[in-house]
């Protein structure tokens, strides 16, 4: 009997897409498929040694560095076994993965390819572009169940379980920063309406109270949303939802805002990343400092909540820019949005990156570094190296201290570390909004907790 192993290690505390989908697929070909979230339950060596097949789920680079030390132990374990690594990060870290001895490197629409692998005598071709599949739904079975994944923290006090599911995969956009442009390079794939239906459907039926669409850009394709949009509400009335939007397609979509208050979205997360102007040039975003500040009225106009996320840490960082960021934020009234997680986060200059088009970028960097998958950078002032190293570790103290005090701490570093006076805040009444219990982010190093988990 041939026998696949997929393995996920991180994916934001969801419940893994990238083994649910692949698994279907599988199941569908007659393999016998075993799912590991290694966030979440221990590999087993038993699990190992039955497999023919050991594949790794990489979205993120987080999930990618905490592989490394479970392919070394599959290869222990059980040497005959075929080593795959499959997911966003995979390609982008090929050449490394390789070195660790994974054998077939696919990208992120790979559940074509792992089925390929497993064919009777079969193999796959290392991922070039973008395949076109025909989507299936997602199995779930053998995942841990919902309610050990992260959950929705109402105002109220009150939890929700959170499902999570894809509408689209990739992005028609090109940011500078972004993982996916280097792999997907502008593209994107839509999933069938039915089968997104579907596969919340399983979700609320083991528990979902909330769901939360995946896509890197929600309105990439706002025909689609539209659809998926009406078939959710058909057949889920009352579920809330959360979704992921660029600040320009806010701009553009805006008579779309009304839409989401009344179908029960709770929150647009959207990348802002910066408030400065230059920087934002930098990274190809497509919005300024303005647009950001629109946007945020657009969302309070229309009773949605707005969660903004940053890279504050980049080359191009300066001491006052960083205080502007931390004003602006508090000005717009978002401090209770931000996760304090966002206002630490360094810019990671990855494999591949389009960043390296950049001469500051290419003069700022060493070489790439295999144990931290990055090319490790400096700024030119110190001081601000030094100010990001200190909000990561004031962050990482705080804990469960509310985010309106974590900020306030925040603010006073940042005021210090630019040699500027102590600002007395005007008393401020914190409005709660909804949270997510694990708000981590794709773009941040992984934690010495998580490194240590595996």
């Amino acid at each position: 009997m041939v026998r696949a192993l997929l393995v996920s290690t991180y994916d934001l505390g969801r419940q893994p897409f990238g083994l649910a989908s692949p698994a279907a697929w599988l199941r569908g070909a007659g393999v016998e498929v075993a799912c590991v979230d290694a966030s979440r339950d221990q590999l087993l060596d038993d699990q190992i040694a039955a497999a023919s097949l050991v594949a790794f789920y990489l979205p993120m680079h987080t999930a990618t560095r905490l592989a490394a030390p479970l392919i070394a132990r599959v290869r222990r374990v059980n040497p005959a076994a075929r080593l795959c690594a499959y997911g966003l990060y995979a390609p982008l870290n090929a050449e490394w993965l390789r070195e660790q001895g994974v054998e077939h490197v696919l990208g992120p629409e790979a559940e074509g390819d792992l089925v390929a692998l497993l064919a009777a005598g079969g193999t796959a071709r290392d991922a070039r572009g973008i395949a076109r599949l025909a989507f299936v739904r997602p199995d779930r079975d053998g995942l841990p169940p919902l309610h050990r994944y992260a959950a929705l923290q109402m105002p109220d006090g009150s939890r929700r379980v959170v499902g999570s599911t894809d509408a689209t995969r990739g992005c028609k956009h090109v940011c500078r920063h972004c993982p996916i442009v280097p792999v997907y390079a502008g593209q994107f794939r839509v999933v069938p309406v039915d089968v997104v239906i579907d596969d919340i459907r399983a979700q609320v039926a083991g528990g979902a109270q909330h769901i939360s669409f995946a896509d890197p850009d929600f309105l990439n394709g706002p025909t689609h949303a539209r659809r998926v949009l009406d078939g959710f509400v058909a057949a889920f009335p009352g579920l809330s939802y959360d979704v992921t939007i660029k600040v320009e397609h806010l701009l553009k979509h805006r008579d779309l805002l009304p839409l989401f208050h009344d179908t029960g979205c709770l929150f647009i997360t959207s990348a802002v990343e910066s408030v400065d102007d230059e920087v934002l040039d930098k990274l190809r975003k497509g919005h300024t400092r303005a647009d950001f500040v629109d946007v945020a009225a657009l969302c309070r106009n229309a009773g949605v909540t707005l969660v903004p996320t940053f890279v504050p840490f980049t080359p191009w960082t300066t001491l006052d820019g960083y205080a502007a960021l931390l004003e602006v934020i508090e000005t717009l009234d978002l401090v209770e949005h931000v996760a304090p997680v966002q206002l630490a986060i360094r810019l990671l200059v990855t494999s591949r990156s389009a960043l390296l088009e950049l001469p500051d970028i290419r003069a700022a960097v060493g070489p790439f570094d295999a144990a931290s998958l990055v090319y490790p950078w400096r700024h030119r002032d110190p001081r601000v190296d030094a100010l990001q190293a200190s909000i990561m570790a004031l962050v990482g103290a705080c804990g469960t201290t509310a985010r309106g005090e974590t900020f306030a701490a925040i603010a006073a570093q940042a005021r210090e570390h630019a040699g500027l006076p102590p600002r007395a805040s005007a008393p401020r009444r914190a409005r709660a909004v909804p949270t997510v219990t694990e708000p981590w982010y794709c773009c941040a190093e992984p934690t010495p907790q998580q490194l240590g988990a595996i």
